[in-house]
């Protein structure tokens, strides 16, 4: 499939359709070699509540988004290398069906789609795609990865002390290290670990502690001192999670009714051939 629509008239055309959704706020998508395999609406696990959001696959990356108007603007694009990316089939929950959790070194989350044959073309094409990058670049497949934040609704308590209790004046935040959803109180300390970030990122007291730990261990096994840590979370800052919280009808800058979402006539399937 690659191979047939690389370099072709109407692969050029479906990425620019693309690029244009995205408009200024994403990124040029269109490299020698890059081929749009095929496209849709999946459910995504957010912190407050499932949102609908647009995935877009390529041969090489995987490209979502929230959808301000269908098939006429995306905004807050996010781009993940496919060689990064591990799936994981899940069971079913009363809230979202069909879903599995896309695992990367430095972001994982779960979507659902909307048909248990949806999620087998889903997983299929996007297996594929990881396999062909991994023997074309002869790495090994990515086994570290970002553990999935915890919806806020998951539960009403610290999951760590489990004695607080959340409310409009007691918020919740998250680990960046275990995901899970904690108070205030169990989440001072901030430590920095690059694969997620260049900034020191905010971890429950556990994770803290281990992380220092683990530190300390390779601190000594290089002969070198440990460096101070700054931990102390200064003030009050809720956490937030990338693209969770924004919303999907922001209506601000939309494009007229009548633009046209291909360049063509070509029709689009979920997956092309």
């Amino acid at each position: 499939m690659v191979d047939h629509l690389a370099n072709t008239e109407i692969n050029s055309q479906r990425i620019a359709a693309v690029e244009n959704c995205f408009g200024a706020s994403g990124q040029p998508l269109a490299v020698p070699g890059r081929v749009l395999l095929g496209e849709g609406i999946l459910t995504k696990e957010c912190r407050k509540k499932p949102k609908p959001r647009i995935f877009f696959l390529f041969n090489d990356i995987l490209v979502y988004g929230s959808i301000v108007i269908n098939k006429r603007k995306y905004n807050s694009q996010h781009i993940i290398p496919l060689e990064d990316v591990t799936l994981e089939t899940l069971p079913d929950t009363l809230q979202m069906k069909n879903r599995w959790m896309i695992k990367t070194s430095k972001k994982s989350f779960v979507v659902s789609a909307a048909s248990l044959t949806e999620r087998k073309e889903w997983i299929s094409h996007l297996e594929e795609c990881i396999r062909h990058l991994l023997t074309k670049t002869g790495r090994q497949p990515s086994t570290e990865h970002a553990a999935p934040w915890i919806p806020d609704k998951a539960t009403d308590i610290c999951m760590r002390c489990t004695q607080t209790k959340f409310s409009t004046l007691t918020r919740r935040h998250h680990c960046r290290k275990c995901g899970f959803v904690v108070c205030a109180d169990c989440s001072r300390q901030r430590f920095l670990m690059p694969r997620l970030s260049p900034k020191p990122l905010r971890v429950c007291n556990l994770c803290y502690r281990q992380l220092l730990a683990e530190k300390k261990k390779e601190a000594e096994a290089d002969g070198r001192q440990l460096e101070p840590i700054r931990s102390a979370i200064p003030g009050y800052e809720p956490s937030s999670g990338d693209d969770s919280d924004k919303s999907d009808d922001d209506k601000a800058d939309q494009w007229p009714a009548d633009t046209a979402f291909y360049t063509s006539e070509v029709s689009w399937s979920s997956f092309h051939s």
